[in-house]
């Protein structure tokens, strides 16, 4: 289902090694979703996320946050975002929290994805935290950003079963393999424009169904929409 003949302009911002950034581009290259990812830009000048952009010929920017504050590292990259023309910013391990104003700048059109099911176990270490909580369940969230960390309005949630004998990795490495799936699976319903926020709540419109048309993982549970 294609809304229009121009795909969505994705822009990336990303902190590390760039993995859901990659299930993007490959789902792009794939023509599994109608976006591109036009520009990406890191915090981090060592981010293998800049690799991967340099792999796939995407521009890619460092953006160093160090002797600036907030509002001037932000302008920075709601200059380049505006520049190449982004119709939507997703979060992909980018560990640095946006300002309320910038989100507000964006509102609506800022994703980001968790590791976790949230409102559950918010912040950098959602896998560790769970685990330590003893959480038989787990999983992972895409969301719209507010002005409240990983607290926005959620678009999409997977559940994944919990190992008594889990580690932080084991759990992390089930779980990023779905987060693979609902990220691009996000971008495609905010392409496709089937994604209505009200209040607190994303109501998805009807449409194709993934389950349907692309691999789903057994033991895993996926939210209405996927």
């Amino acid at each position: 289902m294609k809304t229009s003949e121009k795909k969505l302009s994705v822009g990336v911002l990303a902190s590390g090694s760039g993995t859901d950034l990659q299930s993007i581009i490959d789902a792009s290259e794939h023509n599994f979703i109608d976006a591109e990812v036009v520009v990406i830009i890191s915090d981090k000048s060592d981010a293998f996320a800049l690799s991967r952009a340099k792999t796939h010929g995407i521009p890619g920017f460092f953006v160093d946050p160090k002797g600036k504050d907030r509002t001037a590292h932000e302008n920075e990259i709601d200059t380049l975002l505006h520049s190449y023309q982004v119709d939507l910013v997703v979060g992909a391990g980018y560990m640095r929290l946006l300002s309320p104003g910038f989100v507000k700048k964006w509102h609506g059109k800022l994703i980001n994805i968790h590791p976790t099911l949230l409102p559950s176990f918010k912040g950098t270490n959602g896998q560790r935290d769970a685990l330590e909580y003893g959480v038989k369940i787990s999983g992972c969230t895409t969301h719209f950003m507010d002005t409240e960390m990983d607290h926005g309005p959620i678009i999409l949630q997977a559940a994944v079963i919990v190992h008594h004998d889990d580690d932080r990795d084991a759990l992390a490495t089930r779980i990023i393999e779905v987060e693979h799936q609902i990220l691009p699976r996000t971008i495609q319903l905010f392409a496709q424009r089937r994604l209505l926020i009200e209040d607190r709540k994303v109501v998805i419109l009807p449409g194709d169904s993934w389950k349907k048309k692309h691999k789903v993982l057994p033991d895993v549970l996926y939210s209405e929409g996927y």
